[in-house]
């Protein structure tokens, strides 16, 4: 935990905070703090800066707490995401909210799995407990936006090309296509397939949306690891 995230029902008053559960463990057996210890803290969806611990022991922590730093900035990025298998999408949510992706778009498409959706991590709460994780890792406070779309071919035609415009359009698929570009300089709209790729109607429909194939190269990748290399290609 490289940020100790604060939610607004920790704040006894404009100064002060308690804290408990998860935070108030990795503080003692992680952190290994101790009264008068200086901490990294975040206010979800505000400000950052740092805590000085009042009191621990087992059942809680108090921090006199002073924010004044804002969080780091955002990738001018929409990432529009088909939903991975349930393990690899807790993984890629963090890396997501790491890497400051500000919007989220999870998507159905033909090689997904009508069970993944059946999955309990798509819960808002455990959405959110995986986009926590990866805000404490990076130093960020501002939690990405989710948005779950299951019905494939009304999402491209009707929001997408919305979303798309005025950014580059960008669609990750393997094959025969132009290199995915370097350090743009605009803000982007880039679509992710699923672990075998889109199929070819669906590469049609998203070109069709005002999005450009691209490609990575000849190997083919996990998403958990295609998510991270377009996004570090392109910023």
């Amino acid at each position: 935990m490289n940020l100790l995230l604060l939610e607004d029902a920790d704040f006894l008053d404009a100064c002060h905070v308690r804290l408990q559960g998860r935070r108030l463990q990795h503080l003692r057996e992680v952190h290994r703090a101790e009264v008068g210890s200086t901490l990294r803290v975040g206010r979800i969806g505000g400000l950052m800066g740092q805590g000085q611990l009042l009191q621990l022991d087992a059942q809680q922590a108090e921090l006199r707490v002073a924010l004044d730093q804002p969080p780091p900035a955002k990738l001018p990025v929409t990432l529009v995401l088909a939903l991975p298998r349930p393990k690899m999408l807790k993984r890629t949510l963090q890396t997501i909210a790491a890497m400051g992706v500000p919007r989220l778009v999870l998507l159905n498409s033909y090689r997904v799995e009508k069970s993944f959706w059946q999955t309990p991590f798509l819960d808002a709460q455990a959405i959110r407990e995986q986009l926590l994780l990866g805000l404490e890792q990076a130093r960020d406070t501002l939690l990405p936006e989710v948005h779950i779309e299951q019905r494939f071919k009304p999402f491209v035609e009707d929001r997408l090309p919305g979303l798309a415009a005025g950014t580059l359009g960008l669609l990750g698929h393997p094959g025969d296509y132009p290199a995915c570009p370097r350090a743009v300089s605009g803000p982007v709209t880039l679509a992710i397939g699923p672990e075998g790729g889109w199929i070819p109607y669906e590469v049609t429909l998203l070109e069709q949306a005002g999005l450009q194939a691209v490609q990575l190269g000849p190997r083919i990748l996990r998403v958990e690891t295609a998510v991270p290399a377009l996004l570090a290609r392109l910023f």
